[in-house]
């Protein structure tokens, strides 16, 4: 409403025109060149096909002042002759057939893509609309489809552009014999698209799994810088990687490319560490990457590859310096169709087309000319009579059968989807109007067995069974090179059955026996974990021992795993071993001295008490105490023989009864010394007139007192024993590689009451007989008691860092060398001075001597 008049009437003046030229214009018309199918037979219902009859072009600058110029073919590529002849085969094949479509011809109108992505496309929409020199402008927009299918294209690129352009209407569908990206399984992007050979998806993986059963881990990559390269890489990439290969390098290019982008790729490869080179190339581009190879004189690569090239005879007979010899990888399961190499060379019938395609291939075949040209060059003359079977080259080589199978299933599944749309028993309806749509549909159902017995059906991506044999380039002593299968991998099995290789069958690069190594890092031995190096792939990794009481016991371990409690690893960190158990033991050394050591003491306790019993009556014994003597002589050889339960594998009944001896034993002895020692001292002081106090220390109060003072450790045993008792355990700190087994206190508290008793007990003893040191007597024993209490005390007191302080079976050791030494000492310092008198100064064994102060 607030436009300008003037602008008003322009737009009335823009849509008045628009609608009078509507008005005038009734018919469709064509746009762009119109183009010639280079091969066409007229049928009942029409199949389309596009192959790259030439595999390049001629560049041609546009200038934009004038119409662009057609493309201009150029290298005649006879792999496609070859797949359009296979697809001829089962057309004829087809329309001689009473079974198959009885009554109704196939046709077809094939053109020529050149190898050029968007002329691919535009041959395509040609066969959808008819935009050719013999449709007529009157009648092109109201007709159906020209073709019903297009068998094609070879490349997965090509496919995908006319899959995109033509796909979403399903007119028409698409069936290709070659085109193997995954990326075409996507059925929201290209919902039309079939193919009869596997999806790369299929091939990426099994690739990768082939590379890891093999071993590499190390490896490089060369792909296409096209959809089949790119998509199919991805996959093995994303596959490698969880299966722990890495891959040194991954480089692309398209054989277009300049020549400085390939040298770049060339000096990545030279200057790599990794010998083995997965290639997901075109075979085109495999030939420019060869060359490149060739000139730079690079052999010894272990290659890789796909069915892009691995079963191509024509590579191999462009591989002049034998680069790719060894080389492995997967291809099509070899295939034969009866007929078909003898109707290929039969290339007569091509001519019917009168397309200048035949005579480019007669005079490629034969190396000749019709026609001679200008030129300097005098070539020899065709006949058009030449014998094909003479000729030996491409054409002729009949190594990609199983793709020329491929071709050929794909028209017979289109033949069997017609015949069920047509209702064909005897005859078939051809009143049904044919739709794209419900082709597509039966396609996408069938299901039938060729003559040679193979079945044929797609899944719900339009793809056929994954199944891929594994071959190997060996070549003879006469230079003949052999395609061998050397392996199987098919996806319709399960995950461990998927991929059969005969490793000792498979002739490696430069003609080796030797598996190929491919690693970043040699694996790891068992014994040691995997660490990565920083900054590198995980394939790239030192190893490094396992710690003490750390095992691996297999090969590239990511970690060491601890040894159970009472195990430890041995010397190679390869295995779990019980560890040894420690305890002071009779038959070592150690366990043996201190043994004899107190059995020593027991027998010289014994044999002291033999001397006093013989010398009971004599004064120097009766002087002595000698009810206390002997009883002290008795409690010293329990003292000797209770160091024995320290020795040998502790038990429940050991540990509480070496402690209680140990403390009771200790304590009657200590009693008993006590007893003589108060015994002298209250001798001397009762001699002070109005004493009267050896009333209290007769024999009867020595044997209650020494009774009393035993029985406060019994007591105190008996609640150590009660409360929380000493038992056996297994010390695992002390020694990593040992098991200490010994006695647990239980309560510390309790040991250490038994002790500070005997303490307590022998500081008193030392007090008494130091008070009583000087009194005047020939025989003071009271010196004797002294000085044995002064190695007692110092035994103990050092007893007790010594004890805390060591290790293992060594603390039991200190312990009993304490009560060893204390009782050696008590025994010697008290007993011996008496015994030398006995027995070797008598004569002052007597009562005057005794008495004479």
């Amino acid at each position: 409403a607030g436009w300008r008049p003037e602008w008003r009437l322009k737009l009335f003046c823009l849509l008045l025109a628009s609608s009078l030229s509507l008005a005038e214009e009734q018919t469709c018309t064509h746009r762009g060149d119109l183009e010639d199918a280079q091969l066409i037979k007229k049928g009942d219902i029409m199949l389309g096909g596009v192959f790259s009859f030439h595999s390049s072009w001629r560049n041609s600058q546009d200038d934009y002042e004038q119409k662009p110029r057609q493309l201009q073919c150029t290298s005649l590529n006879f792999r496609d002759f070859q797949f359009a002849q296979a697809m001829l085969f089962a057309i004829e094949e087809i329309n001689n057939s009473s079974d198959l479509l009885p009554g109704v011809t196939l046709g077809y109108k094939m053109y020529d893509a050149c190898g050029f992505i968007a002329r691919s496309v535009k041959v395509a929409l040609t066969l959808l609309n008819g935009n050719d020199i013999e449709a007529l402008p009157a009648d092109a927009c109201t007709r159906p489809a020209q073709v019903q299918v297009i068998m094609g294209e070879t490349s997965s690129s090509p496919s995908a552009a006319i899959a995109t352009a033509v796909g979403p209407f399903h007119i028409p569908m698409q069936i290709s014999h070659f085109s193997t990206c995954a990326c075409l399984s996507d059925k929201t992007k290209y919902p039309s698209f079939l193919r009869t050979i596997p999806s790369d998806y299929y091939q990426s993986r099994a690739l990768a799994h082939l590379v890891k059963h093999l071993g590499w881990t190390w490896i490089g990559a060369v792909r296409s810088n096209d959809d089949y390269g790119n998509n199919g890489m991805a996959t093995f990439t994303d596959t490698a990687e969880q299966l722990g290969i890495c891959l040194e390098y991954s480089v692309s290019f398209f054989r277009t490319d300049p020549p400085d982008k390939i040298h770049k790729i060339i000096e990545v490869i030279k200057s790599s560490n990794s010998k083995v080179v997965v290639a997901f190339l075109s075979h085109m581009d495999l030939d420019v990457l060869l060359n490149e190879f060739s000139v730079n004189n690079l052999t010894g690569y272990q290659w890789v590859g796909t069915e892009g090239w691995m079963f191509d005879s024509q590579i191999a007979a462009m591989d002049k310096n034998r680069i790719l010899d060894g080389a492995i990888g997967l291809s099509i399961p070899k295939a034969h169709v009866s007929g078909l190499r003898e109707f290929m060379f039969n290339v007569k019938p091509l001519n019917s087309s009168n397309s200048e395609l035949f005579t480019q291939l007669w005079e490629a075949l034969f190396s000749c000319k019709f026609k001679q040209s200008n030129s300097a060059e005098i070539q020899k003359k065709c006949t058009g009579e030449e014998d094909i079977t003479t000729v030996e080259n491409s054409f002729t080589d009949m190594s990609l059968m199983p793709i020329f199978y491929n071709v050929y299933k794909g028209v017979y599944a289109v033949a069997h989807a017609l015949h069920e749309i047509l209702n064909c028993n005897k005859t078939c309806d051809i009143n049904v109007q044919l739709d794209p749509y419900t082709i597509l549909q039966h396609l996408q159902r069938i299901h039938f067995k060729t003559k040679e017995g193979d079945e044929v059906y797609f899944n719900e991506n339009g793809d056929p069974p994954a199944k891929y044999e594994i071959i190997n380039w060996q070549r003879s002593d006469h230079g003949i090179l052999n395609f061998a299968a050397v392996g199987l991998y098919d996806a319709s099995l399960p995950a461990d059955k998927q991929l059969n290789v005969k490793i000792g069958s498979i002739v490696w690069a430069k003609n080796s026996l030797q598996l190929p190594v491919s690693v970043c890092s040699e694996k790891c031995p068992p014994g040691t974990q995997k660490v990565l190096q920083k900054g590198r792939p995980v394939c790239c990794f030192d190893c490094i021992r396992c710690a003490e009481g750390e095992i691996s016991n297999s090969t590239d371990s990511v970690t060491c795993v601890r040894c159970p409690l009472e195990s430890w690893s041995n010397e190679n960190r390869t295995a779990c071993i019980k560890k040894e158990a420690e305890f002071l033991s009779y038959k070592e050394i150690m366990g043996s001295l201190l043994t004899a050591a107190s059995l020593f003491g027991t027998c010289v306790t014994v044999a002291v008490a033999v001397i006093f019993i013989k010398y009971r009556k004599t004064p120097l014994v009766r002087a002595n105490n000698s009810e206390l003597s002997f009883l002290l002589l008795f409690s010293l050889k329990l003292c000797f023989l209770c160091s024995l339960t320290f020795i040998g594998q502790p038990s429940e009944w050991s540990c509480m009864l070496r402690h209680t001896a140990f403390g009771i034993t200790f304590v009657l002895c200590i009693s008993c010394v006590l007893g003589k020692t108060i015994v002298v001292l209250m001798a001397f002081k009762a001699t002070l007139p109005g004493r009267n106090v050896m009333k209290w220390f007769g024999p009867t109060q020595q044997r209650v007192s020494v009774l009393g003072f035993t029985l406060i450790q019994v007591i105190i045993c008996i609640l150590w024993l009660s409360i929380s008792p000493p038992f056996p355990s297994k010390n695992f700190k002390e020694f990593k590689d040992k098991i200490i087994l010994e006695c647990s206190l239980g309560s510390a508290v309790g040991f250490w009451a038994v002790l500070g008793y005997i303490g307590l007990l022998a500081m008193l003893c030392f007090i008494c007989a130091f008070l009583a040191r000087k009194l005047p007597d020939n025989f003071n024993e009271a010196k004797f008691i002294t000085f044995s209490m002064l190695i007692f005390c110092a035994v103990w007191i050092t007893f007790i860092p010594a004890y805390v302080s060591s290790p293992g079976k060594f603390s039991v050791a200190v312990e009993i060398f304490a009560i060893l030494a204390s009782s050696f000492g008590l025994l010697f310092c008290i007993f011996i001075p008496k015994c030398y008198i006995m027995l070797l100064k008598p004569e002052k064994n007597t009562k005057k001597n005794m008495m004479g102060k």
